[in-house]
């Protein structure tokens, strides 16, 4: 597999590019090989893949994540339409707790982005028809999902949707801020990719 892969803000979170090669007839892209992710830094098992559909645009999905001891790494791309994906570091002790970085990633752009455990993880469509397909570290647990509210004042997201045109479950509406977010996850300084 060869891709390109980018460090963003936080050194955890990286965009990959796998590689497209196109002719007449379309393209091949092999878009997820454990080993060259491992050698690239992921070397992460992913047990589940998950496939969303949102119809509108400005839909806003998160901010989620999953605590121990199911907590999930994601590698997130999109096959239709486009995205704004965001990443919040809620790891206690960490030099970037409650900041975040964010990205668009669009089946045009052919991109991908990794955020490890320890990160709340949301997004907006950018489209209407917008399929996102995500691999997970770890399967679903309806009792450890836990969520981030998407547009705290604190984290300083600049969504790229109003609150009032944003279309959110009613899950989504009454996450807590993170203030009184609890202590889920602490840095691990070897954790962090230098």
């Amino acid at each position: 597999m060869s891709l390109l892969v980018e460090t963003l803000g936080i050194p955890a979170i990286r965009i990959i590019r796998p590689v497209k090669h196109e002719d007449s007839r379309g393209f091949f892209s092999e878009t997820y090989s454990w080993p060259a992710l491992a050698e690239a830094e992921i070397d992460i098992a992913f047990v589940q893949e998950n496939h969303v559909l949102s119809a509108e645009q400005g839909t806003v999905r998160g901010l989620h994540f999953q605590i121990r001891p199911f907590a999930q790494a994601k590698l997130v791309r999109v096959v239709r339409g486009s995205i704004f994906d965001v990443a919040v570091d809620i790891r206690i002790g960490s030099p970037t707790f409650g900041q975040h970085v964010s990205a668009v990633i669009s089946a045009e752009n052919w991109s991908q982005i990794f955020i490890p455990v320890g990160f709340a993880h949301g997004l907006v469509t950018l489209e209407p028809s917008t399929e996102v397909l995500y691999k997970v570290s770890e399967v679903y647990s309806p009792e450890l999902d836990k969520g981030l509210l998407w547009n705290d004042q604190a984290l300083g997201i600049a969504w790229p949707v109003t609150e009032a045109k944003a279309i959110l479950s009613e899950k989504d509406k009454r996450q807590p801020r993170l203030a009184d977010l609890p202590a889920y996850f602490r840095f691990e300084p070897a954790e962090e990719r230098s």
